[in-house]
């Protein structure tokens, strides 16, 4: 079965760096299930998408020009100004929080996206990932919001605006919270799953018109879900933050 469904790229992961692999999984008391075949095509495609982005922002580095932009430029400009007006409208004093949005949305932008190429899948489509991202998510505003406002200022809100409803109103604060990363985790991984089979589904079975439909739906449906996503966070990064008045 593994060897039906594994990706070419994965297949040269296991073949030359299974061991490695094999070795850090032995260490932290997880060994693979199958040692000779380790690396998931989620794993593969992460490394993949991570080093499509080194490389793109270093060619986009080595040709910046404020007289004679490029194509690329005015792309990741345009994107740029994009997340900062998002970023402004959802949390107070936002910019200093609009790298952590922005390296969110393109990450998963990109990991969206990449399932279109034949021969490669989303690594969203898989549930780790957007469990992986939710929890960073989670533990980042928590963190902000203790930064920003201190212990005590922080831990407040959760106790509501009348102190005879603090026992409730933390009750539910925390159920809400915890909800927060299980919210994430879903939306982003069905619609990103749903689209992959829907997309895989309609390219087996017809030709030319049907598919370049679909993978036009496919390609808004990643960038409308990484948009999301990242607008959540910046929801819950502008709660953690804000100063009551």
């Amino acid at each position: 079965m593994q060897a039906e469904t594994e990706l070419w790229s994965t297949a040269l992961f296991n073949r030359f760096l299974a061991a490695p692999l094999d070795s850090f999984l032995s260490a932290i008391g997880r060994p693979a299930a199958d040692p000779a075949h380790p690396w998931e095509n989620w794993i593969t495609m992460e490394i993949l998408v991570v080093a499509i982005i080194l490389v793109l922002f270093g060619v986009l580095r080595s040709k910046l020009s404020v007289e004679n932009p490029g194509k690329l430029q005015l792309t990741f400009e345009a994107m740029y100004k994009f997340v900062m007006s998002q970023t402004d409208d959802a949390v107070e004093h936002g910019k200093k929080y609009a790298p952590f949005f922005g390296a969110l949305f393109v990450f998963i932008l990109f990991m969206n996206l990449i399932g279109v190429i034949p021969g490669f899948e989303s690594p969203t489509m898989t549930v780790s990932v957007p469990l992986g991202l939710a929890v960073v998510v989670f533990l980042y505003y928590h963190w902000m919001g203790l930064r920003e406002q201190g212990i005590g200022k922080y831990l407040a809100h959760f106790m509501g605006p009348m102190l005879a409803l603090a026992p409730l109103m933390i009750l539910i604060e925390i159920i809400s919270h915890f909800a927060r990363p299980l919210s994430l985790t879903v939306r982003l991984f069905a619609n990103m799953f749903a689209g992959e089979k829907v997309t895989l589904t309609f390219l087996s079975l017809t030709f030319l018109v049907a598919p370049a439909v679909f993978m036009g739906l496919h390609l808004f449906v990643g960038f409308l879900q990484a948009y999301i996503f990242m607008l959540l966070a910046m929801i819950y990064v502008g709660g953690a933050v804000a100063h009551e008045h």
